[in-house]
């Protein structure tokens, strides 16, 4: 069983039922919404769709709705694009009428952007394609010279090298976008450029008060991302490596670095962790990655990712189900190679626990990495226990069970763990008959066989959030 778990976004490629069934099988677990591109009425349907296809096929798939956030763009050139040559002069100007950009000057759709420059910064335009140096500041206009040069089209964005551009996190449209989110009862919100643990408070504050209860993902892409960290860490309940924007503002030769400490602080924090951006850019247009891409998925998967992220990939790629087909064949080959180390993972031996369902939790990772146990059977009322095993390395299957679809839709993007439809209104008070219920589940898919040992978690109250209080070590019956 493949245990990273693979996030595709929608788009035109796949927007017929036929090709997004073809794609959930191919090892979709969660789907993107990117609220860049599209109208409320086009991720509406696209919700629906995915909701209709995933239980026709009886699977459960997530959907993360993945903001806009600030992104700092020139404007439109009237003659498309203009070519800029080393040393040159070149303007950006807020107060220029945004089609009337030439290869002397062009507008920017933020009107602060010069308050945020001095003489001496680096501006990066194009994901780092284009750079220029700033000479000098006058009101809206920012004079600058080409460093490096080349083509440049409309509406490509800008960074400054190093960050410290003020845009705040939230815009106008994300608040809008926010709010349709919460309508969509989408299960993953993603915030797009995250500077401080503020701005998660306050799109988690902005989504409850819409009525959503998605859990929110900061994304880090930000010099300032890279300063807070661990508080940012903390106040999300995921976090994504945006390494687009991180590459440019950071600069890309500690990147690899960059997204290794990432990881790790994530996990050792105990958050679900996705690694995105150009995993597999080449199949857009080919059949086949590139060997550097396999390599550039695989570490990702054995740094301890919990997802990895598809984007144009599937939205407007020519192959998207091949594209997923080739990266679960990688994540399943990475882990193998780590299965080996896994079981011994001496995470978290000198911790003290902050709660009953964590101890339970740790207790049975511990146990199961230690003894011959085929899987982890938790019953869940929201995911959690399940969440907080899977944060220890193991390559021991956890099968997250619960009759709460919200619950089965969010546990599918934990990396380990499946989620399992088990309705039984006295779960809570029959331990052996449900256990032996869902060892027949099980035994039906093949993911147990009589006679292996399973552990098995429930809680002894039911609807109880966190109320995991009982773990039993069980031999699965021939029944």
């Amino acid at each position: 069983m493949r245990r990273t778990k693979i996030i595709a976004t929608l788009g035109p490629a796949i927007d017929d039922p036929e090709v997004l069934a073809e794609l959930l099988e191919a090892g979709v677990d969660v789907v993107r919404l990117n609220f860049s591109h599209g109208s409320g009425d086009d991720f509406g349907r696209q919700v629906r769709m995915v909701r209709d296809v995933s239980t026709k096929l009886g699977l459960h798939v997530g959907v993360l709705g993945d903001l806009q956030g600030p992104k700092i763009r020139i404007d439109k050139f009237r003659d498309g694009t203009i070519t800029l040559t080393e040393g040159q002069a070149f303007a950006l100007d807020s107060s220029l009428d945004p089609e009337a950009g030439d290869a002397a000057v062009v507008g920017v759709a933020y009107d602060a952007l010069a308050d945020d420059l001095a003489p001496g910064d680096v501006m990066l335009l194009d994901d780092g394609q284009i750079v220029l140096n700033v000479e000098r500041v006058a009101g809206t206009r920012i004079e600058c010279t080409v460093a490096i040069g080349g083509e440049l089209g409309s509406k490509k964005g800008i960074n400054r090298q190093g960050g410290g551009l003020s845009a705040p996190a939230l815009t106008e449209k994300d608040i809008v976008d926010l709010r349709l989110a919460a309508e969509l009862e989408v299960d993953w919100l993603a915030v797009s450029f995250v500077r401080e643990a503020a701005d998660i408070d306050r799109a988690r504050q902005l989504l409850r008060a819409a009525g959503g209860q998605g859990h929110i993902v900061a994304k880090i892409e930000r010099t300032e991302a890279i300063d807070n960290l661990e508080s940012i860490i903390d106040a999300s309940d995921a976090v994504m490596v945006a390494r687009g924007d991180l590459g440019v503002e950071m600069g890309y030769a500690g990147l690899a670095g960059l997204q290794k400490s990432i990881i790790r602080k994530t996990r050792l924090r105990h958050k679900v962790c996705i690694t995105a951006t150009q995993m597999m850019e080449s199949m857009i247009t080919s059949q086949m990655p590139t060997r550097a891409e396999v390599s550039d998925v695989a570490n990702a998967v054995m740094d301890g990712t919990d997802a990895v992220m598809l984007s144009a990939e599937t939205a407007i790629g020519k192959y998207p189900v091949k594209a997923v087909a080739a990266m679960a064949e990688v994540c399943l080959g990475a882990e193998k190679y780590h299965q080996s180390t896994a079981r011994m993972d001496r995470h978290r031996m000198a911790d003290q626990f902050a709660n009953v369902d964590e101890a339970i939790a740790m207790a049975v990772m511990y146990t199961a990495n230690h003894l011959d146990v085929r899987a982890i059977i938790a019953m869940t009322e929201t995911g959690s226990t399940p969440q907080w095993m899977s944060r220890i390395r193991s390559d021991i299957p956890i099968f997250a069970c619960t009759p709460n679809e919200a619950t089965l839709r969010r546990v599918a993007l934990y990396r380990g763990v499946t989620p399992v439809a088990y309705e039984n209104a006295n779960a809570h008070d029959r331990t052996e008959p449900v256990f032996r219920e869902l060892c027949q589940l099980l035994t039906e898919h093949g993911h147990v066989e009589p006679g292996e040992l399973v552990i098995f978690t429930k809680g002894t109250a039911k609807g109880v959030t966190g109320g995991t209080n009982e773990m039993r070590i069980l031999s699965v019956t021939g029944e």
